[in-house]
């Protein structure tokens, strides 16, 4: 089995095509809302994917099938006053679960943070979803917190 990890070049039509599938893949599971991805994120979303600066995708195949993603996100700390990486979407498709390609894919996305000066790498996950919370525990991740008195931080969201 070869497993090859590569940051996502946009301008390559294939690329964005394995992005997509993996994506959507993600999208239509339980843990990514159950809905597939709408007709213009699949229209647009390469599109604007490249035309950010802040945004990477890692790729990873297996025997040069897609298998695997991560999108992440570089935002800043003021608090460190550094740069920080937030990772915006982890996905293993289910006939590659059990491999260990989130912990493989995790690593190289720390090794990316760590070139561009990031002093942390930060996430969301859903509170049912404890096979991840395992996987990110494993390596490294915790739940956010300044003053244990005043408990972990909490995700919230306002759509618009």
């Amino acid at each position: 089995m070869k497993i090859d990890l590569l940051l996502a070049d946009y301008a390559n039509v294939q690329q964005g095509k394995d992005l997509l599938m993996l994506l959507n893949a993600y999208a239509v599971d339980p843990m990514g809302g159950g809905e597939p991805l709408s007709e213009y994120v699949k229209a647009n979303l390469i599109e604007n994917l490249a035309s950010r600066t802040d945004t990477f995708t890692l790729l990873c195949y297996v025997d040069s099938e897609p298998a695997g993603l991560i999108n992440f996100i570089e935002g800043f700390s003021t608090f460190k006053c550094k740069p920080l990486m937030n990772i915006h979407d982890v996905v293993v498709v289910e006939k590659f679960r059990g491999l260990g390609l989130s912990q493989k894919m995790f690593i190289e996305v720390e090794k990316i943070a760590q070139e561009r000066g990031c002093c942390k790498l930060t996430l969301e996950v859903l509170e049912g979803n404890v096979i991840a919370q395992k996987a990110y525990r494993k390596i490294g991740f915790s739940g956010y917190e300044l003053d244990p008195e005043m408990g972990k931080a909490v995700f919230w969201e306002k759509s618009l």
